[in-house]
């Protein structure tokens, strides 16, 4: 692997530019937490589906406001974790590289995206290991970070590296709260993260520091409102409306960034990224 950095300095601002982007997305019609599988949950106090998909249509409104390209999958009765997209699975070049959820509880959701896939003309692979999409997977530039410790197995980055020909970056999470890789990084744009050095192993915050040196380091306050669960387009950057100092951090960096509230969909613990899958063609 490469032990340059993916950038070198940090680009001033006037070079920040918005690239129109393609996502699918899930309504919560069906939200709920009616079990437990990782720290945000807790199948014993009340959520409000109504408020769910309130919140959730301010986010989808935010992207059509910002000319995306945004697709709907049809949600699935009996499946609440379904609203969180990403995990459905990681598209580059047209290829979808399918789910396989560790959780038994979430495992149907693997066969309906692959299925929304294969009806909209994408070249569908049926993954061989446990993978949880792109909540583990994130293109910077031309390289995918890869995460695993939690979800998905460290098999299925191989995987991915046969399937697109890309370098794959492993980083390991040690945080639970932390499951999934999207909820520890926010890519930018193509050189630029920020990220939570304390989600990661010693071995991943070197690499992270060695490949992103002038990357955006998160508070522990906005990465406990999943404030790095972000999406950008290369300008704008929708973020959690209390992720503050990451607001203002965007800001000196001469990006955009817009909060919106999805606090009743961090009860399932997912954030704006969660909710989104970019569809590569």
């Amino acid at each position: 692997m490469s032990t340059t950095s993916i950038v070198d300095a940090v680009e001033p601002a006037a070079t920040r530019v918005a690239t129109k982007r393609t996502v699918l997305m899930c309504r919560p019609e069906h939200f709920t937490v009616s079990y437990r599988i990782n720290p945000w949950m807790h199948p014993e106090e009340p959520t409000d589906t109504s408020l769910a998909v309130r919140q959730w249509e301010v986010l989808y409104q935010t992207y059509l406001d910002l000319g995306f390209d945004v697709h709907l999958i049809d949600p699935v009765e009996g499946l609440p974790d379904m609203v969180y997209a990403a995990n459905g699975g990681f598209v580059i070049d047209n290829i979808a590289y399918g789910a396989s959820f560790t959780y038994p509880q979430r495992q149907p959701e693997g066969p309906a995206y692959m299925d929304w896939f294969r009806a909209n003309d994408f070249d569908v692979r049926v993954p061989a290991n446990i993978n949880e999409g792109e909540g583990d997977f994130l293109l910077v530039g031309g390289v995918i970070l890869a995460g695993t410790g939690f979800r998905s197995a460290s098999n299925s980055h191989e995987e991915i590296a046969a399937i697109y020909g890309r370098e794959v970056v492993t980083l390991e999470l040690v945080n639970p709260s932390f499951y999934h890789l999207d909820t520890a990084i926010s890519v930018l744009d193509d050189t630029n993260i920020a990220y939570l050095p304390s989600a990661f192993s010693a071995e991943g915050r070197a690499r992270l520091n060695e490949l992103f040196p002038d990357a955006i380091i998160a508070t522990e306050d906005d990465a406990a409102v999943l404030g790095l669960n972000s999406y950008s387009d290369g300008y704008n950057i929708v973020i959690a409306s209390r992720a503050k100092d990451f607001e203002r951090q965007l800001r000196e960096r001469g990006y955009n960034p817009i909060g919106v509230d999805l606090s009743e969909l961090l009860l399932g613990g997912g954030g704006v990224k969660c909710c989104t899958l970019e569809l590569r063609r």
